[in-house]
């Protein structure tokens, strides 16, 4: 019997998670069966459940990529000039691969990933490593802006990462449930909070 190749078993697993995605985009995690993503993906169960073994392991799997794209992001953001806070939003909307493409649809996944968090503790584990991952990310971009007279001492670098953190979770929230959060029209309300805030320094 051939063996298969690992490249056409990537192609495989990629085509039932992007259609678990779709599924989950569409109708929401605890709306989807099993046989909707049989369908979705046009494949039989049993060549699905040879990669994943059940919906759980595939929900874990999306998580898995959507908060390595999330942690790469801020990562990549470690070295050279640092961006302006008032374009932290871009941090996360920099790509176009879901969640972080700035659809409502991604949003709604990355806000679904945060709610499967509640009753998973394993995710809920690696989300809090993605945050922390992030907030060393942003806390560092503070400092470096306070170096350059652009901030005002004060609260703790790693407290203002939280307050950009949350910023932007709540972006995702407005743009996931009611559709028109605008990414230029945030940016511009940080911009003037970020401006006041320098003044009273």
């Amino acid at each position: 019997m051939p063996r298969t190749s690992p490249e056409h078993l990537e192609a495989r697993r990629r085509q039932i998670l992007d259609a678990a995605r779709r599924c989950f985009t569409r109708d929401g995690f605890h709306a989807t069966s099993m046989q909707h993503l049989f369908a979705e993906a046009g494949l039989s169960p049993g060549a699905v459940y040879r990669y994943f073994d059940g919906k759980d392991a595939i929900i874990a799997a999306i998580a898995a990529e959507a908060l390595s794209e999330v942690s790469a992001t801020f990562a990549d953001r470690r070295d050279g000039e640092p961006p302006g806070l008032d374009g932290v939003l871009d941090l996360v909307l920099q790509t176009d691969r879901p969640p972080l493409s700035g659809s409502r649809e991604s949003a709604a996944l990355l806000v679904q990933i945060w709610a499967e968090a509640l009753r998973s503790p394993a995710l809920a584990e690696h989300l809090a490593q993605v945050r922390d991952g992030a907030r060393d990310v942003l806390a560092d971009l503070v400092e470096r802006h306070r170096e350059r007279g652009n901030l005002p001492s004060g609260a703790p670098a790693a407290q203002v990462a939280d307050v950009l953190i949350a910023l932007v979770d709540g972006y995702l929230v407005q743009r996931a449930v009611y559709g028109d959060a605008d990414p230029g029209a945030f940016r511009a309300g940080i911009r003037t909070l970020l401006a006041g805030s320098a003044a009273d320094g």
